[in-house]
């Protein structure tokens, strides 16, 4: 049997994506190849978006935001969101400092660090809770200059500090080891005094790759939640390869995938953050047609802004658009894992290669993608579902090779029709 060929082409981008940096920077490589134009926040968008244009934005650079406009939108139109997040459970070696700088993205393939877990002989505990202080450091390299010093070098009578050990910390070479720095100043192609602050995110450097008797299983990292990171912007772009899809479309079809999910989403580039409200008020009373202007329409009076409307739809269109809209949040589910059957309802056992799962909690709380929280205080309606997979939050989880492409196809079909099924749900 032939390999799936989007599995391997998700494999591709799960392996080029080590971190949401990495992840926002491919994701956003294939939606410009896809004819999308880049813009920013800061900016007017007045003068640049149009009907039937391609747009993205980043934020902070982990988190994403794709949309098309349909040639047919009014002010106050419904808007066809996916949401997902960019960002997995690792470790970080995050130092802080301050001041103005160029980023540059890095991917060191080489096995640079290791955290060794203690050997299950000399830990009988049933349960994996390590001293996040002490018992997480990585091992960079044997110190043997370091272990080879007299306790007369290491040590200062009575434990007290004189002037000359006090040393100030006054540039990064200071703070971390200099291989490290070395390190990061060769991928970057500066000079070591160049380099002014990092943050490096380990992660396994054993690549993603198809498994099983019939390549059914894509043994990765990153599962949750880049599986519906690349699932969500890909159907986004499938969805526009007719350049006709937008013509009779009356719609914004848009893609978010947010950082910190895995924290809790209450950074800047967070679910809970303004940035999807904030792009939605924007993008909510954009006129068909207007003249070129130097303001924003979204962040001026609105009567001002588009006079010709009439003063009902301009003070409404941001709350037309969002009782009009509906959110997809798109976050990685559990399958039932066939040696633990019995931890699971019997009538609820997703499994994988079945397609994507529908995920409902009895509370109407959705824990996942951080979406459903921030949106349905705004009355979006949203809906919560993902592709089922084994080990999730592990360093190399399980899913399926077929549920890739499924998911990626229901959210080409949910781009290409929401406009058509929202004028015929109507639920007051």
């Amino acid at each position: 049997m032939a390999p799936d060929k989007t599995a391997l082409d998700f494999i591709d981008f799960v392996n080029a994506s080590p971190t949401p940096y990495h992840a926002c920077a491919n994701a956003a490589a294939r939606l410009e190849k896809a004819g999308f134009s880049k813009i920013k926040e800061r900016d007017s968008w007045a003068s640049t978006l149009r009907p039937g244009g391609k747009y993205y934005l980043t934020r902070n650079g982990s988190s994403i935001v794709a949309f098309a406009i349909g040639k047919k939108w009014r002010p106050g139109n419904p808007v066809g969101m996916i949401g997902a997040h960019t960002d997995s459970p690792c470790l970080r070696i995050k130092p802080d400092s301050t001041g103005t700088f160029t980023q540059k993205l890095i991917k060191v393939d080489k096995p640079l660090l290791r955290i060794p877990t203690l050997a299950i002989h000399l830990d009988r505990s049933s349960s994996f809770d390590p001293n996040k202080e002490v018992e997480l450091f990585p091992i960079a390299g044997l110190a043997s200059a370091e272990l080879n010093k007299s306790a007369s070098e290491t040590q200062v009578e009575g434990n007290e500090e004189t002037e000359e050990d006090f040393k100030p910390l006054r540039d990064l070479t200071e703070r971390h080891h200099p291989h490290i720095i070395d390190v990061i100043a060769s991928h970057a192609e500066v000079d070591v005094s160049n380099v002014v602050d990092f943050e490096l995110v380990l992660y396994d450097t054993q690549p993603a790759c198809l498994g099983g008797l019939n390549d059914e299983f894509v043994f990765s990292p990153r599962l949750d939640n880049l599986g519906m990171t690349y699932c969500s912007i890909m159907g986004l772009i499938t969805s526009l390869r007719d350049s006709a899809a937008l013509d009779e479309d009356h719609t914004i079809r848009l893609v978010t995938c947010f950082d910190h999910e895995e924290i809790g989403s209450t950074s800047a580039q967070g679910a809970n953050s303004n940035l999807l409200p904030a792009i939605l008020r924007r993008l909510s009373v954009l006129p068909a047609g207007r003249s070129d202007t130097a303001s924003d329409a979204s962040y001026d009076s609105v009567n001002d802004a588009i006079p010709h409307l009439e003063e009902s739809i301009q003070s409404t269109a941001y709350e037309q658009t969002l009782s009009r809209s509906f959110l997809v949040s798109a976050d990685m589910a559990h399958s039932v894992h066939p040696n633990y059957a019995g931890k699971y309802e019997a009538s609820h056992q997703p499994a994988m290669n079945g397609g994507t799962v529908i995920k409902i909690n009895a509370n109407q709380r959705a824990r996942h993608a951080g979406v459903p929280l921030q949106l349905a205080k705004l009355g979006v309606r949203t809906l919560d579902l993902g592709n089922p997979q084994l080990s999730m939050h592990s360093i190399r989880e399980t899913g399926g090779s077929k549920d890739v492409e499924f998911a990626v196809r229901l959210f080409e079909s949910f781009y290409e029709r929401y406009g058509e099924l929202e004028e015929k749900i109507l639920v007051d």
